[in-house]
């Protein structure tokens, strides 16, 4: 077959063009398609761009692009309640048999008999209570299997899926985006240290040695020749309010240049986070669509957000409408 002069010349031509094209179409793809364009999208690329221009006179080196982030109402859905009051309920129910004396004192009273009202009421001494009874007596190891087991069956209540299917798709894009562009990201929750560790890499791509939460004391003890770690029934630390400060001083060892959370829990890590020199970036989560997951704030027993909603304004914090913000909550359905 004949083709003029330059033809196969101007074919390869076209067919670079093309693949150039795609490639870099491919390049510019959008790091969090699950997120509305508006206000708070753009606080975030703004801010990531900022820091990562290494001729810009904002620019952070990757050692101190250190990013924190609350787990429950953040993360996951912490409603109707947190996960672990959820998995410490189920543990009263599985360990009754052996502890008849809970019938008749609470707060395993009200576990036992459906009695939330009375458990929300015990407030942060009951809930503590019912942790100690339940989280303790075993090596991490042992506890470690237990709460993989229980979050293999446990479902929640209203969206019928296991509590890992639960992470928001907005933030698993926003943990990516962070780490792709340099940041090291770490979990600071009120919750159980041990609790988040054994799963949090799978869901969110954060392995446990950068997980900070809440603990209750261990002891190294030697069991005829053999050294083992035993929980015992005593808080150690309360990595919640202004505690989670001192959890990241002990933990991470350096001041976060950008901090998310959804509550009034998450107000002192808010405020060390962007109080320190150079750029320094803030988000709320705002639960504010009932349709799709839940809408509270400052009128609710677990995620209350009060006065971190007011100061978010003064403080330069972005606040996170999932209503208006997020094309959706939760990853979509795997194909079949």
């Amino acid at each position: 077959m004949w083709f003029p002069v330059g033809f196969t010349t101007r074919i390869a031509a076209m067919a670079f063009i093309a693949i150039f094209a795609a490639s870099s179409a491919f390049g510019q793809q959008d790091p969090l398609p699950s997120w509305n364009d508006g206000a708070a999208k753009q606080a975030i690329e703004g801010f990531v761009e900022k820091v990562t221009e290494e001729e810009g006179p904002d620019y952070v080196a990757p050692d101190n692009r250190i990013a924190v982030f609350d787990n429950d109402g953040t993360l996951w859905v912490e409603h109707p309640a947190y996960t672990q009051l959820v998995f410490a309920i189920d543990r009263v129910k599985a360990l009754a048999p052996e502890h008849p004396e809970w019938k008749d004192k609470q707060p395993f009273k009200a576990v036992l008999e459906g009695d939330m009202k009375t458990l929300a009421a015990s407030g942060q001494k009951g809930i503590a209570e019912l942790v100690m009874a339940t989280h303790a007596g075993m090596t991490p190891a042992e506890f470690e299997t237990i709460v993989e087991d229980w979050l293999a069956e446990a479902k929640h209540p209203r969206f019928k899926k296991p509590y890992t299917e639960l992470a928001y798709q907005p933030m698993l894009e926003l943990l990516s985006y962070l780490r792709d562009n340099g940041f090291k990201t770490f979990i600071v929750s009120g919750g159980g240290i041990e609790f988040m560790r054994p799963w949090t890499d799978r869901v969110y791509g954060i392995p446990p040695d950068q997980v900070v939460g809440s603990s209750i004391k261990t002891e190294f003890q030697d069991k005829d020749g053999d050294p083992e770690l035993m929980r015992m029934p005593a808080m150690n630390f309360i990595d919640d309010g202004p505690g989670k400060p001192v959890g990241i001083n002990q933990h991470i060892g350096q001041r976060p240049i950008a901090a998310f959370g959804n509550s009034d829990g998450d107000l002192q890590m808010l405020e060390w986070t962007t109080a320190g020199d150079g750029p320094r970036f803030g988000m709320i989560v705002h639960h504010t669509d009932a349709k799709r997951e839940y809408a509270y704030d400052r009128d609710t027993k677990f995620g209350r957000l009060d006065k971190a909603l007011d100061m978010a304004p003064e403080e330069g914090w972005t606040v996170v409408d999932m209503k208006n913000d997020w094309k959706q909550i939760f990853p979509p359905e795997p194909a079949p």
